[in-house]
């Protein structure tokens, strides 16, 4: 299962990165048309988009204990969206062993997690 989960958000990451490069070398997010910007779809979907990185950050608060990590991943998730998002899980993934429960990855650590890349 960890290994899944690290292809996965391993995928997730690298589309993101590239899909990201990809838009930005064809247009500036501040060059977007503005009827783009103000289409009431387009703002549905931003506040859902909003909406699941909160409902994310509500877990990462639960298994993060230390107050800067909570708000730096905050700050890194709201502006980076699931490329932050997917960089937190693979971090987590890597730092369990493969052969971990799916319980070991939702769930707060009870001791130091071990080296990355385990």
């Amino acid at each position: 299962m960890i290994f899944f989960l690290r292809c996965i958000f391993g995928c997730i990451l690298f589309t993101m990165l590239g899909v990201t490069f990809w838009a930005s070398g064809l247009c500036a997010l501040w060059q977007v048309p503005q009827a783009v910007v103000t289409h009431p779809w387009f703002i549905a979907t931003l506040f859902d988009c909003y909406f699941g990185f909160l409902t994310f950050y509500a877990w990462l608060c639960y298994r993060e204990t230390a107050w800067l990590a909570r708000i730096s991943w905050l700050v890194a998730i709201l502006l980076f969206g699931n490329i932050a998002m997917a960089s937190y899980l693979l971090i987590t993934l890597f730092r369990l062993p493969i052969h971990a429960t799916i319980e070991q990855v939702l769930l707060r650590p009870t001791k130091p997690p071990a080296a990355p890349f385990a």
